[in-house]
């Protein structure tokens, strides 16, 4: 049975229209992923169903008494009050006025998202106050939820339980994210909102991906055969007006129609270019904090005698649950705070860049271009001289956007314009506070890809699990009790560990996941051992070759006979270091041509 139904939507502000004569049919109990590219329409379309925005054409339909609730991407600046009173007032908004199921409901909803009732909402952190906003949507038990990039701000051990809470939630569900793993587990269909129009795809995340590859390649080749066509036409009509010839009507209005159809063909959008500029290598130690202790007021410390050393080449993701410290500890080691006690010593030819959640590092009074340049017209990128233009536009920004003001910019673009800045500036140590929010996927997978080849120091704090596994190869772990506590390895190998290390929980009948075809990709780990393993074969092998002539030659066994069993002992020891280094070879090499990339 269908909640909401929208039909001929159609919807613009100036551009291209963001939708043309669209259609979405949402069923009851459903949970949709709305993906697509920052700028496409996404929130727009939200709001539409929501009824907070008309569309410029179309109808809706919308079954009798259908209640809709939903998380917005931006925290008010209006909250007051304790968590509990600012439910009970939404309840009571909403015509529920009986205090036994306020309280009952409240409280239901704040601990699905673990914030307590008496908290006090006023000065709350970006994350807890989402937090609060996602409660209050829960509160509400909407028919249809919807939720605009709802793991923003949030905590894994957040992120996991809302995973949990909308999986067993009986509405229908429309959901805008970029958190992957989150929208593998959550969502059993996918709407992709591509140039206007809205494409159904009755999968998982995987098959989604594949089919729509596969669309984009089959339409890329119609183009290219109708273009073909449209030249020999074109070149056609050219000859016969030098030969003065009487032309075929019907040849000639043919023509006109393939002119109108590829003047009004929507190109796919393409994919940011970007490269980061390394600067000099720089000494062995980059940043070290020693005794750090820090706490807010008269709160328990965030942290206390922390020693933490962060080395030339280290690639570290920060995890924690939200308001533990993580960010105020990458402003001590910054030096933009200072410590209750303890020092921080940064090393020799450090330069740094920065991305902040909270986009500090922006100006709202400046524009697009000022941000990144301010009052000239020209950039050095890669030791060369770039028009300011031509930079921003490889980052998806139009002329008018970058000559605007930053305050009508996505969150998304924002994040952007924050890549493009720090592109910008040589650079031997990134650290990244949150990047990936509102990022879309595939300007995601870019960063992701940026970041593997960046041969500087990374520092970075996300609870994006597949871009930490991805792009991380040691951890820092807030335990959110003042604990923290260093860990060599990925995210996987952290979770794994953290999983084997928990309590035993009674067994329960393992949940139905969606199975899917598509191979895994390398870890960014599993890639530099790959990349290490043909030197070490090729070194194991000539000591083993080594060995071997030292144990052929006769005079071994007359002059050097008591070595003889140290290097019959050794050549067995690296004949299986061989074998086994051959045989992860192989593994590892399955799963690259699996994958369809390349070293």
């Amino acid at each position: 049975m269908a909640e909401w139904i929208g039909s001929g939507l159609g919807m613009s502000f100036g551009a291209a229209p963001l939708l043309d004569n669209a259609k979405l049919i949402i069923d009851q109990g459903e949970r949709i992923a709305l993906v697509g590219r920052n700028g496409s329409g996404k929130s727009t379309l939200l709001k539409i169903i929501a009824g907070l925005q008309e569309p410029d054409a179309g109808e809706i339909s919308v079954r009798p008494g259908l209640t809709i609730a939903g998380l917005a991407q931006d925290v008010p600046a209006d909250l007051a009050g304790t968590a509990a009173q600012y439910l009970a007032t939404t309840l009571r908004e909403h015509g529920v006025h009986e205090d036994w199921e306020i309280e009952k409901r409240s409280e239901q909803s704040l601990a699905a998202v673990g914030i307590a009732p008496e908290t006090s909402i006023a000065h709350l952190s970006a994350g807890n106050a989402r937090r609060v906003l996602l409660a209050r949507s829960l509160v509400l038990e909407p028919d249809l939820l919807l939720l605009d990039e709802p793991t923003n701000h949030l905590d894994l051990e957040t992120i996991l339980r809302l995973e949990a809470l909308l999986a067993r939630r009986q509405g229908a569900l429309v959901l805008v994210t970029h958190d992957r793993m989150f929208l593998r587990k959550v969502a059993t269909r996918i709407v992709d909102l591509d140039r206007g129009q809205l494409e159904s795809y009755d999968c998982d995340y995987d098959t989604y991906l594949d089919r729509k590859e596969a669309k984009l390649e089959e339409e890329q080749r119609q183009n290219a055969l109708f273009d073909k066509k449209l030249a020999q036409e074109e070149a056609w009509i050219r000859r016969g007006i030098k030969a003065r010839r009487t032309r075929n009507q019907g040849r000639v209005r043919a023509l006109q129609a393939m002119r109108k159809e590829r003047a009004a063909r929507r190109e796919k959008v393409g994919l940011v270019q970007a490269e980061l500029q390394e600067a000099d290598r720089g000494g062995e130690i980059v940043l070290r904090g020693q005794g750090l202790t820090h706490a807010f007021g008269d709160g328990p410390p965030l942290f206390q005698k922390l020693d933490f050393t962060l080395w030339r080449g280290d690639r570290i993701g920060v995890l924690g649950p939200n308001g533990c410290g993580k960010s105020t500890l990458l402003r001590i080691l910054l030096g933009e705070l200072v410590p209750d006690s303890g020092t921080v010593k940064r090393g020799t030819s450090v330069a740094l860049g920065r991305f902040d959640q909270l986009h500090g590092q922006l100006d709202p009074g400046k524009t697009v271009q000022e941000n990144v340049c301010d009052d000239g017209d020209q950039i050095t990128v890669a030791g060369r001289s770039r028009h300011i233009m031509g930079y921003l536009q490889e980052f998806l920004f139009t002329p008018d956007q970058i000559r605007g003001p930053i305050t009508h910019l996505s969150g998304g673009e924002r994040n952007r314009l924050q890549l493009a800045k720090i592109l910008a500036t040589p650079c031997n140590l990134l650290v990244l506070d949150e990047p990936t929010n509102d990022l879309d996927v595939e300007t995601l997978e870019l960063l992701e890809e940026i970041l593997l080849g960046f041969q500087g120091t990374l520092l970075i704090v996300s609870h994006d699990r597949e871009f930490l596994s991805n792009v991380a190869t040691g951890a820092l772990i807030f335990d959110g009790q003042g604990g923290v506590r260093e860990y060599a390895g990925g995210f996987d190998d952290w979770s794994q560990l953290s999983a084997e290390a928990a309590p035993a929980k009674p067994k329960k009948a393992p949940a139905s996941k969606p199975k899917t075809d598509r191979p895994r990709r390398l870890t960014y780990k599993e890639t530099e051992e790959l990349k290490g393993l043909p030197a070490h074969i090729e070194a194991l092998e000539t000591q083993i070759g080594d060995l071997n002539t030292f144990l052929a030659d006769p005079e071994t066994y007359q002059n050097a006979g008591d070595q003889v069993a140290d290097a019959t002992s050794q050549l067995q020891t690296l004949q299986a270091d061989l074998e086994s280094a051959y045989e992860r070879w192989q593994e590892l090499e399955a799963i690259l041509e699996a994958s369809g990339r390349t070293l």
